[in-house]
């Protein structure tokens, strides 16, 4: 409910996409103009041995990377296109593209604006801008602390989102992996996990952007050979699944095999949703990260940041896209175990292969036109469901072949269903045929390619190696955070409970750990939103500034004509 009013409301999306197309018309595209100079700072072309900070330019873009470098890459791919259709991967790409402008502009503002704490580290991220930057003086004289209650509020949602985006879906994701390609229980993943994360985060910044820095570029090389082996396997389906990416964008994505359509709407919306959740532009995570940047001029930081979505987004999400569409995996049922929060038992027979059921289910699913939910006793027998009249739902698609078992035999009784839902199921395995989501439908769509049963394996360890560097980066934006709302020494309970919570969410249900990092991105993202455009003119005054500098320091560096006359240089 509170996603619906929140994430999964068009407000939230005008004020998202809304804000990156101001800041790229205002700025004049710099996400296209600035692209090649932001990789020359990357590499350290123009590093001085006096800049101030804990890390390197390309320390900083590993960690930030490693933070949006997680489960939305594969899971979160996977899951916007099982609800949206391949139009969601549009609006995932359109996010990304003018999400570029947005982190350049909240990166450079929370690098002007950091804090060198007394033992010299450093401390930064939109709250401090805030703080600094956003009161309100009155007429009278009196300053009304507005900044510094958007700068509190901000750190809080990131120590939940710390938890609801960073840490909590990372670790659900990789448990549900390795137990769908090992068998290996939640529990245990979980414990080895959560001990490897304990010793890194200890170490602070230093060591995570060590670690990060030699994960990023492993990680990133590992899938890209594996998608290209699974696109290529497909090699009648590459150029449909790029024409079904861009041919439904604006209808939104029609009915096939057992996906059963979304509307331009729910496909937007949740394109773009998944969009923010994978490359976190504007929701002020990534900012914290690059604070802690060596460099001079905190534009040049934020020019660095501009990649992130980029390769992200646009190159990782894009290669996860083609493969779970190739594949034809999207829209394939196949047998798996239920999850209670997925199912949904609904009154009448339908069949996903007459075009007015399709229609019905489908506004169903949507909530525009409500079936009836079933109220009343489902009878089992022999692990099979003998009340007539009702189908169920799962996945967003109808069941098919379902069977209950308890204690690993086919179950035989009566279950009690309350609005569609049967809430005694926790001692009760079961399984069926049914669209799948998240990890499981890349892993599924690893499985259909040359690799066979060695894909399922890739997934599993890309997705240990990307969703583990997240929960490392995430870490730090939250003890950045406590740092600033409570101070220095109380960053270790937040770190234990960081840890403790990994833990935890190994053996949780999925789609409730999605759905709060649903909202906890909300809650960073609005007043982060919000202070960016406020000071617009600052952050443009500062872009000036920085090429001005720039042209003294950089003579011999070639800047066009129509930057030269833009910036007056």
């Amino acid at each position: 409910m509170l996603d619906g009013y929140l994430g999964g409301h068009p407000w939230f999306m005008v004020l998202l996409i809304g804000t990156g197309l101001f800041f790229t018309i205002y700025l004049g595209f710099p996400q296209i103009r600035y692209f090649r100079h932001a990789i020359r700072i990357t590499r350290g072309k123009y590093d001085h041995s006096h800049d101030v900070g804990d890390t390197s330019h390309f320390q900083s873009l590993a960690t930030a990377l490693s933070g949006t470098v997680g489960t939305g890459n594969i899971a979160g791919v996977a899951l916007a296109i099982h609800l949206g259709g391949p139009a969601a991967l549009f609006w995932m790409l359109v996010t990304a593209a003018i999400g570029m402008c947005t982190k350049m502009v909240e990166v450079s503002l929370s690098h002007k604006y950091r804090d060198i704490l007394p033992d010299g580290s450093v401390s930064g991220g939109p709250m401090y801008y805030m703080k600094k930057k956003l009161n309100i003086r009155t007429k009278s004289g009196k300053i009304i602390r507005t900044g510094a209650i958007m700068g509190a509020f901000f750190a809080g949602a990131t120590i939940l989102s710390s938890f609801g985006t960073g840490s909590l879906p990372q670790i659900n994701s990789i448990s549900n992996s390795v137990f769908t390609t090992f068998g290996l229980k939640h529990i245990i993943t979980g414990a080895i996990l959560t001990v490897l994360l304990g010793l890194v985060i200890i170490g602070g910044i230093k060591r995570i952007a060590k670690v990060t820095s030699v994960l990023v570029p492993f990680m990133a090389l590992l899938y890209l050979i594996g998608s290209l082996l699974v696109i290529f396997s497909h090699p009648g389906n590459i150029i449909p699944s790029f024409i079904s990416i861009f041919a439904d964008a604006f209808t939104g994505s029609a009915a096939a095999g057992g996906f059963l359509g979304a509307s331009f709407a729910f496909a937007m919306n949740r394109g773009v949703n998944r969009g923010l959740f994978s490359n976190e532009s504007g929701q002020g995570s990534a900012p914290i990260a690059h604070s802690a940047a060596r460099a001079p001029e905190p534009v040049s930081e934020g020019m660095v940041a501009l990649l992130e979505p980029f390769i992200d987004t646009i190159c990782i999400c894009t290669l996860t896209g083609l493969v779970v569409l190739a594949s034809g995996a999207w829209n394939t049922k196949t047998d798996n175990q239920f999850q209670a929060t997925d199912m949904q038992i609904i009154s009448g027979i339908y069949d996903d292969g007459n075009s007015t059921d399709v229609e019905k289910l489908s506004k169903h699913l949507r909530g525009d036109e409500f079936l009836g939910l079933y109220n009343g006793t489902l009878a089992i027998e022999n692990g099979q469901i003998t009340t007539p009249g009702i189908s169920v739902i799962h996945a967003r698609s109808l069941a098919e072949n379902i069977r209950f078992f308890s204690d690993r035999a086919p179950y035989s009784g009566e279950l009690e269903v309350l609005a569609g839902k049967l809430p005694k199921l926790a001692s009760m395995t079961v399984r069926g045929e049914s669209l799948i989501h998240s990890a499981s439908l890349t892993t599924f769509a690893f499985r259909r390619s040359i690799m066979k049963d060695f894909g399922p394996y890739v997934v599993t360890f890309s997705l240990l190696l990307f969703a583990f560097s997240t929960a490392i980066s995430w870490s730090y934006y939250g003890d950045r955070a406590t740092t600033y709302l409570f101070g220095p020494k109380y960053v270790i309970y937040y770190r234990l409970i960081f840890v403790a919570g990994f833990f935890i969410a190994s053996f949780t249900d999925t789609t409730i750990i999605w759905s709060l990092s649903y909202v906890a991105i909300v809650l960073m993202a609005v007043p982060n939103l919000l202070g960016i455009l406020i000071l617009r003119k600052e952050v443009k005054q500062n872009v000036k500034e920085y090429w001005q500098t720039f042209s003294k320091q950089y003579p011999e560096e070639k800047i066009s004509g129509k930057m030269s006359k833009r910036f007056g240089v």
